[in-house]
Parts: structure tokens; sequence; C-alpha cells
């Protein structure tokens, strides 16, 4: 298990689009272990930042670092190894690979990541049959339900044992009952785990699954808050 033992950092990050700003002057630490929600309107750069930290988009000023390195120093492959080897994402849409099954799907990113194959599919089967998903192994994401493909996505970013995951608005696409289900079994799973747990959600309630909300408004952060009573 790849726990994490140390903190993503972000110093004075500033992400421009062409003449556009979009993140301004943000800092945080995103604990080890710790779960985060991170609100805001629609363009207030919550997705920016979480691309930022992730290290899919390079920051224009400032710094991101994730135990001795540092994101935009990386280059492309050694950034994609570190996305590989330490990072899980789940995105609102699954971005599931249709021609897979859901056990293959699940499997992938620890093939990838250097587990045997046989280790890495009884991984996948231990974590849908956690999810309820047992049955439906050999069965590709467009034979089941959207909450159903949005629980083989979790596994998906599980399944490799990252040290933090990256959700994207991962119950957007879905209705507010079965969304709060996945949330449910997304938490839990993660701070079984011990990965940490950063989210963009534009849903309050969503939020209330975190220990902590950040709140970005025209690209600065707005409120940075423990929330008491996370589920």
């Amino acid at each position: 298990m790849n726990t994490m033992t140390h903190s993503l950092q972000l110093h004075d990050i500033t992400k421009s689009f062409g003449a556009q700003p979009v993140l301004s002057g943000i800092s945080l630490t995103i604990n080890p272990g710790e779960t985060v929600a991170v609100m805001g309107p629609s363009g207030s750069g919550k997705s920016t930042l979480l691309h930022c930290m992730s290290g899919v988009l390079t920051p224009t000023h400032g710094t991101v670092r994730f135990g001795d390195a540092e994101l935009s120093s990386l280059s492309d492959a050694a950034r994609s190894r570190l996305r590989l080897h330490h990072f899980g994402f789940v995105f609102q849409d699954g971005q599931l690979l249709p021609e897979l099954s859901n056990l293959e799907n699940i499997a992938l990113p620890a093939i990838l990541n250097g587990t045997s194959r046989s280790k890495a599919r009884k991984k996948a089967q231990s974590l849908l049959d956690q999810l309820g998903l047992g049955d439906l192994a050999l069965r590709r994401p467009g034979d089941v339900s959207g909450g159903q493909a949005q629980r083989v996505a979790i596994a998906r970013a599980l399944c490799a044992e990252p040290s933090l995951i990256f959700a994207d608005e991962p119950t957007g696409a879905l209705d507010q009952s079965t969304g709060h289900e996945v949330m449910q079994m997304l938490s839990t799973l993660a701070k079984r785990s011990g990965a940490s747990l950063v989210m963009v959600t534009h849903d309050a309630q969503v939020a209330q699954w975190m220990e902590r909300r950040i709140e970005i408004r025209d690209g600065i952060i707005h409120d940075d808050r423990l929330l008491r009573g996370a589920r």
C-alpha cells in the first residue's frame, strides 16, 4: 500500500489561459490521509486547481510539491510515472474503457504499475465484492447502470493502492440517492486504504462526506475549514 506519508503542498499557484487568469496565489497543504472537498460555482477555478494539484496541468507560476518531487520541474514522463504510482482518479463520467470488462478496467492501473496480472485481478475482484458488484465482474461498462459504472471507476482508482485520490465531480451525473451511496463507498474505501482524497463538487451535501472544505471563488481561496461531524 502506498499510504501517504508526506503532504501535497501548493505554494502561490497562479494559472492563466492566455490573458485570462483562472487561479491567483493559491497556497494550501493536503495532509496525509485527509479527505478534502473543493467547492465553488461554475468557472471558479476548482477543476483547474485539481488538475494543477495532480500534475495534469502545469501552473503558470508557483510550485506543487509531493514528497521530494516538485511537479512542474519533472519531465512529462516523470510526471506520468508519479501519477501512475501514487495517484488515483475518479471522473464524473467514469471514463472506463468500453471494450474491457469491469474487472479488466479495475485491474489495468495496477498492472501498468507493475503488479502481476493475477494479483491485480484478485484485488479487482475483492474491490468489486466490497462494492456489491462481484457478479458484474465480466460485464462491460455499457452493460451496467450509471451508479454501478461509477462504483467500478472508484474500484479502478483504488486498485493500485494510491497515496492520493483525485475525484472530479464523481456524483455529478448521478441522481441524489445514487450519488450519496457512491460517496459513502468512496470515502469509506479511501479511509480504509489510508489514501488522501481530494474531491471537486458543487454539492454541499456531497461535501459533508469530507473532513475539510475549501471554497474557491474567482480563482482564490474564499474559505478553508474543517467540517465538524463529517460522515
